[in-house]
C-alpha cells in the first residue's frame, strides 16, 4: 500500500485528543473497589517504609505481586498521596505499551499497520478504562506488548539487547499479575515461529539467556513472598493458614483463579458467552471489526496469509478467559495488542475494495452513534453537565466528530477510523470531567476524609467491624484502624466510622456520642437502574456515619 492510511498530522491530532482524555482521567477520584484497595496497599508501604509486606484491611495479602504497589508508593514519594500519583505509573506504562504496539506492528507488517494498531489500541474502551479504574491491567498490558515486541525483534535482528528487553518485559508482567505476563508473550513468539517455519529457532540456545534474566528480574518479588509467608507459617491470608508464598507466586496463583478455587469463588462460571458479550463493549468501538477480521483469519489460517502471532494469542486468551471459572471484564485489556493488530491489518488489506470501505463506514458509524447516544443520555439525564468548561469541551469534541463526518478530505476507511477515535474521545472526556466526578460524590469515603482533615486527626479515627472504605484511608493518608473494646478503657476521645445499618450495634455499646456527621454512600461500581435515575436515586443510597466518642473528663 503506497498511500498512508492517515497523514502524520491526522495521527498527531487524534493522539492529542486521546491524550487530553487520558490526562483528564489522572485527576478523577479513586473508586472504592480494587483501585482504592490497591492504592491503600501502596499507601501502607509509603507510610511504614515496609516494601516487603503486602497488607490490606483483612491482614496479610497474597493475591497480587508487588510491582504496581512499588511503583505507586514511589510515585507517592514524588507527588504526594493523590489520585494523580496513584495513576501516573500506569499512565507512563500505557505510553510505553502504545509505542510497543506500534513497534510490534512495524516488525510484523510495516510502519503503516504499526501506527494504526497503536491508535486503535489507545482508543479502545478497555485501554482507556484501565487508566481510569487503575488496577494491574494497564501495566500488565504494556509489559506484554513490550515483551512481545522484543521477542519478535530478536527473531528478526538477533541482537542481545532484545533478549534482555524480553526478559524484563515478561518479568514486569509476572511481577504485576502473575503467569499471564509470561505466558502471553511466550505463546505469541511460539505461534510466530510456527508461522515462519523456522524450526531451528525453537531450539536456539539464546532463549536460555531470556530464562536466566527473567529469573533474576523476578527474584525480588519471589524473595518478598518468602519473607512474608514462608518464614511465617502461622500467618493467615484470606482465610488460609500456612501458605507457601514461593510456591503460590511461582505456581498456584493463576491456576487457583482458573479453577475457581474456594478463596476466589466461581465468578461467571456459568456464563458460557462471557467473552462474546464482554468483548463487544470492552473493545468498543472496534469490537465488531475485530470479530470479522478474526473470522477471516481463522478461515485462512493454514494458508499463512497473515502472521499467526496475533491470531494465536487472541484465540488462546479468549478461550482461557471464557472457560475460566473466575472471570471479570477487566481481564480483557491484555487482548489489546493482538486485537489492534488484527483490526489494523483488516483496514489496510481492504484499502482498495470499495465494498469493504462502505461496510467499514457503516459499522463504525453505527458504533460511534451508539457511544454518542449513551454519552448524551448519561450526561444530560442521569448526571447533567453543570460546569461551563466541561460544556465548552463537550462542544469542541462534538465539533471534531462532525468535522470528520462531514469532511470530503477522507475516504470511507479514513472516516471510519477518525470518527471512531473522536467518538470514544468525546465519550471519555465526558466520563472523566462530568460523569465520574459527580458519581463519586455518592461514595462516602472521600467526603469523610475531606471532613476529617478539618476536625480530627486520622490517627484517632476507627472503623466498626465489617465497615470498609479504601478511599477514606487513601484520602486521609492513614492506615485503617479497627475499633476494639479497649478504646473505651483509655478514657480518650476518638472517632468511629460505621454504616447506618449498623446503628443498632453501635447503640448497644453504650457509648456516648458527640459530634456526628453523615454522608451518602453507594457501591458505585455496581450501578443499578434505581440509582442511575435521578428521581429514585435518593432511595437507593446508604449512609456512612462518622461520630465522635468523647473522652472521660478528669
Amino acid at each position: 500500500m503506497q498511500t498512508p492510511i492517515l497523514s502524520n498530522r491526522t495521527y498527531i491530532f487524534l493522539f492529542s485528543l486521546l491524550g487530553l482524555v487520558y490526562i483528564a482521567g489522572l485527576f478523577v477520584p479513586l473508586m472504592d473497589n480494587d483501585s482504592g484497595h490497591h492504592a491503600d496497599i501502596a499507601l501502607r508501604m509509603y507510610l511504614t517504609g515496609d516494601y516487603v509486606t503486602l497488607y490490606d484491611h483483612r491482614g496479610d495479602y497474597i493475591d497480587k505481586p508487588h510491582f504496581l504497589f512499588w511503583a505507586s508508593a514511589m510515585s507517592y514519594h514524588i507527588f504526594g498521596v493523590t489520585s494523580f500519583a496513584y495513576r501516573f505509573p500506569s499512565f507512563l506504562f500505557t505510553i510505553l505499551g502504545t509505542y510497543s504496539i506500534f513497534r510490534l506492528g512495524k516488525e510484523l507488517y510495516g510502519r503503516e499497520i504499526g501506527k494504526l494498531a497503536a491508535l486503535i489500541a489507545a482508543s479502545s474502551f478497555c485501554y482507556i478504562l484501565a487508566n481510569n479504574d487503575v488496577r494491574m491491567d494497564a501495566i500488565l498490558t504494556a509489559a506484554i506488548a513490550f515483551a512481545t515486541w522484543q521477542l519478535v525483534a530478536y527473531v528478526h535482528h538477533r541482537k542481545f539487547i532484545f533478549l534482555l528487553g524480553a526478559a524484563l518485559g515478561m518479568a514486569i508482567g509476572f511481577c504485576t499479575k502473575g503467569h499471564v505476563g509470561l505466558v502471553t508473550p511466550v505463546a505469541g513468539i511460539f505461534f510466530y515461529i510456527l508461522y515462519k517455519r523456522d524450526w531451528k529457532l525453537l531450539f536456539d540456545w539464546h532463549w536460555l539467556i531470556v530464562i536466566f534474566f527473567f529469573a533474576v528480574f523476578i527474584s525480588p518479588v519471589v524473595y518478598c513472598y518468602y519473607l512474608q509467608f514462608n518464614l511465617h507459617p502461622e500467618k493467615i491470608s484470606q482465610g488460609i493458614k500456612g501458605v507457601n508464598g514461593v510456591k503460590y507466586i511461582l505456581w498456584s496463583h493463576s491456576f487457583d483463579r482458573i479453577k475457581g478455587a474456594e478463596r476466589f469463588g466461581a465468578v461467571g462460571k456459568e456464563d458460557h458467552f462471557f467473552f462474546l458479550h464482554t468483548f463487544l463493549w470492552t473493545f468498543a468501538p472496534w469490537s465488531f471489526l475485530a470479530f470479522i477480521a478474526l473470522f477471516i483469519r481463522l478461515k485462512n489460517f493454514f494458508a499463512t496469509k497473515e502472521e499467526w502471532l496475533s491470531t494465536g494469542v487472541f484465540v488462546m486468551l479468549a478461550a482461557l478467559i471464557n472457560f475460566s471459572n473466575f472471570k471479570l471484564p477487566h481481564y480483557l485489556p491484555i487482548l489489546a495488542p493482538a486485537t489492534s493488530l488484527i483490526v489494523a491489518h483488516l483496514f489496510v488489506s481492504r484499502w482498495n475494495d470499495e465494498r469493504w470501505r462502505k461496510a467499514f463506514y457503516i459499522i463504525q458509524l453505527s458504533s460511534s452513534v451508539l457511544l454518542l447516544a449513551t454519552a448524551t443520555l448519561v450526561n444530560t439525564w442521569a448526571f447533567p453537565i453543570k460546569n461551563t468548561l466541561v460544556l465548552i469541551g463537550f462542544i469542541f469534541f462534538l465539533a471534531v466528530v462532525f468535522y470528520f463526518f462531514l469532511s470530503k478530505m477522507y475516504n470511507n476507511i479514513q472516516r471510519s477510523i477518525t470518527i471512531s477515535v473522536a467518538a470514544i474521545a468525546l465519550f471519555f472526556f465526558l466520563a472523566n470531567t462530568n460523569f465520574y466526578p459527580q458519581l463519586l460524590t455518592y461514595q462516602g469515603g472521600k467526603p469523610l476524609a475531606d471532613l476529617t482533615r478539618s476536625i480530627a486527626d486520622p490517627k484517632n479515627v476507627f472503623f466498626w467491624k465489617n465497615t470498609f472504605s479504601s478511599t477514606y484511608n487513601f484520602y486521609s493518608a492513614s492506615n485503617r484502624q479497627l475499633y476494639n473494646d479497649s478504646l473505651k478503657q483509655t478514657g480518650k476521645s476518638f472517632w468511629l466510622i460505621y454504616e447506618k445499618s449498623q446503628q443498632q450495634e453501635i447503640d448497644s455499646l453504650g457509648l456516648q456520642s458527640g459530634k456526628t456527621f453523615s454522608v451518602p454512600d453507594y457501591e458505585i461500581t455496581r450501578l443499578k437502574k434505581g440509582f442511575i435515575a435521578p428521581d429514585t436515586r435518593r432511595e437507593t443510597l446508604d449512609t456512612m456515619i462518622m461520630t465522635e466518642i468523647p473522652g472521660r473528663k478528669n
